[in-house]
């Protein structure tokens, strides 16, 4: 078989499709397939073989005949795949939250195989109401608008339209389900993705999605919206843990568009990276009309130890059959804490010594080491308990006494598709916020376990919930009310909802992060598992600053994220060696 002269030779750079392998390899393209195959292109190839997907990241002439001899060939194109610009992006994410470029070319692939694109379609002239403060925002390069939490957000994204493609991000798939019904009855093309990812890259009015969504396809993308951008959702959990908002911040730069961030309460990080001047805020009228009325329960009077958590005016709610009530504790089980009714003492693991939580059954677990024992006082024998900080179980019994009517548990995941039976009181962890469509009142029975919570970001999480809540349950005028439980009733977070002004509070926060070191004035990783000691002492000398956990793992401290990344990619693995990196970790 002749060899065919180098000069007429393109090889083809392919990432493999392959979990745990963060390398690309080089293939031959045969004559047939140059034609048709452009970067981003969906391929099949082999690998010590076996026939593997894979994603085109580089074209070029090959090299010497003799290197290229030894390359196996691309057996097929399966379909087309992410954009140059998103390969890009993808790069970036990579080094920002160091991982491997496969997990965000995953995220930015069509769910099927997309062999050609449709045409693209656009609707007429957007019609009024437009929001007028978004579309001052979006002519001056973007920003952050503070969005009362009842406020209809259909006009900001109308306001983007007037510039051309919009691709808008969303928290939740169900709020994008909802908002995609609500434009196409405006008369714009809508893809909702990732099923319409072929009509995203063909052209329409909005692309719009749940997080993966920030690397859509967009073609003639004109601006970038993400809406409730404080909310934790956008944030992926599982390695990387990138965030939404941050891609679309970036994929804005590079492409010369703006990024408007849309919240009821901005993030520090949206208001670190957003210029005062390109920070828009409702009048005062609109917004406390924007949020519900909320009611702080001091007890401060109260004794922790003999008070049950169904103080009175929880109960005034419970017993009104007009309002649907719902409650929120974020601990499972019948008790988190527990101390013996005769002699006090605490309630502790006999290995471990940390406190034990009361199952449904009674039994006592220990959260740390997973050690059961039935429910007796190591100390006195007795059988008999104080819950100092009941679970969800014992909570809903509580209430279904003082309320008089059925109360329904949801402690299942936010997510969860389930049914929810009709009741008139619901309790649960904040998953209920997300299940339940509609209430009158949310009561947080034990807010402070949120505002002390041992997280840097426990003081934003907490008027996250709140934020959520108020959607809930409407605006003011819809008689909409928060009843918040709390021995802490002058703390900030509840200040800042009090008088309808969440930016009081993130002045605040961006000021305490910033003597403290924490995002995002400064940049934040974990690494964990074998040969994490090794891998931090190879840092050593690259700015950036590490220090042990208490469970193990190092805590890795540098002045900005491009420092961290560049340093833990520059970084060699040691082996063996089973590293888990995680950049900024959702629960930190």
């Amino acid at each position: 078989m002749t060899q065919p002269e180098p000069s007429t030779l393109v090889v083809a750079r392919v990432v493999p499709d392959v979990t745990g392998l963060d390398r690309h390899f080089d293939y031959l393209l045969p004559e047939a397939l140059q034609p048709r195959l452009d970067i981003g292109a969906v391929v099949r190839v082999s690998l010590h073989g076996r026939r593997i997907g894979g994603w085109v990241v580089g074209i070029g002439p090959a090299g010497s005949a003799v290197a290229t001899s030894r390359l196996l060939p691309v057996l097929k194109i399966t379909g087309i795949g992410p954009s140059q610009e998103i390969i890009d992006l993808a790069r970036w994410a990579a080094t920002r939250w160091a991982g491997p470029l496969r997990a965000f070319l995953v995220s930015a692939s069509p769910p099927g195989a997309v062999i050609a694109l449709p045409v693209a379609a656009h609707g007429g002239p957007v019609p009024e109401p437009i929001h007028a403060s978004a579309a001052q925002l979006l002519r001056g390069g973007g920003g952050v608008l503070r969005h009362p939490p009842a406020s209809d957000v259909l006009p900001v994204v109308m306001a983007a339209c007037r510039l051309g493609t919009a691709l808008v991000i969303t928290p939740s798939v169900a709020q994008a389900r909802l908002l995609t019904s609500r434009l196409r009855r405006a008369g714009r093309t809508v893809a909702l993705m990732p099923h319409d990812w072929a009509a995203a890259a063909a052209g329409v009015d909005v692309v719009i999605g749940a997080r993966a969504s920030a690397w859509a396809p967009c073609a003639g993308m004109a601006s970038i919206v993400v809406l409730d951008e404080h909310d934790e959702g956008l944030q992926e959990e599982r390695q990387p843990t990138w965030h939404a908002r941050d891609v679309a911040i970036e994929r804005a730069r590079a492409a010369g568009v703006p990024a408007l961030m849309v919240s009821p309460c901005p993030s520090a990080t949206a208001m670190f990276v957003t210029a005062p001047d390109h920070t828009v805020r409702p009048s005062v009228t609109e917004e406390r009309a924007g949020w519900p009325i909320v009611e702080i329960v001091d007890r401060t009077r109260d004794d922790p130890w003999q008070t049950s958590l169904a103080t009175s005016a929880l109960i005034r709610q419970l017993r009104d059959p007009q309002r649907t009530v719902l409650c929120v504790l974020n601990t499972l089980g019948r008790a988190r804490l527990s101390a013996c009714r005769s002699c006090k003492s605490l309630q502790r693991c006999e290995r471990c010594e940390a406190a034990v939580q009361q199952r449904d059954d009674g039994q006592f677990a220990c959260a740390r080491c997973g050690l059961l024992r039935p429910a007796v006082c190591q100390a006195c024998g007795a059988s008999a308990f104080a819950a100092l900080r009941v679970g969800v179980t014992r909570l809903r019994e509580e209430l279904q006494a003082a309320a008089g009517r059925t109360v329904v548990t949801i402690a299942g995941k936010v997510n969860d598709v389930e049914p929810i039976p009709d009741a008139g009181v619901y309790v649960g962890t904040e998953a209920v916020l997300h299940r339940v469509r509609r209430a009158d009142t949310v009561a947080f029975v034990d807010f402070d376990a949120e505002l002390l919570a041992p997280r840097y970001r426990a003081t934003e999480e907490a008027l996250t919930l709140l934020a959520r809540a108020a959607r809930l349950v409407g605006g003011r005028g819809d008689g909409g009310r928060i009843l918040v439980q709390t021995f802490l009733p002058r703390h900030e977070v509840l200040d800042a909802v009090l008088h309808a002004d969440p930016g009081r509070l993130m002045v605040r926060e961006l000021a305490r992060r910033q003597a403290l070191g924490f995002p995002p004035s400064a940049a934040l990783g974990v690494v964990s598992g074998v040969g994490s000691a090794e891998f931090v002492e190879g840092l050593a000398g690259a700015g950036v600053q590490s220090a042990r956990t208490g469970d193990g793992a190092f805590m890795l401290r540098a002045p900005t994220w491009d420092v961290l990344g560049r340093a833990i990619a520059a970084t060699p693995r040691p082996k063996p060696s089973r590293l888990r990196i995680q950049i900024d970790p959702p629960r930190l």
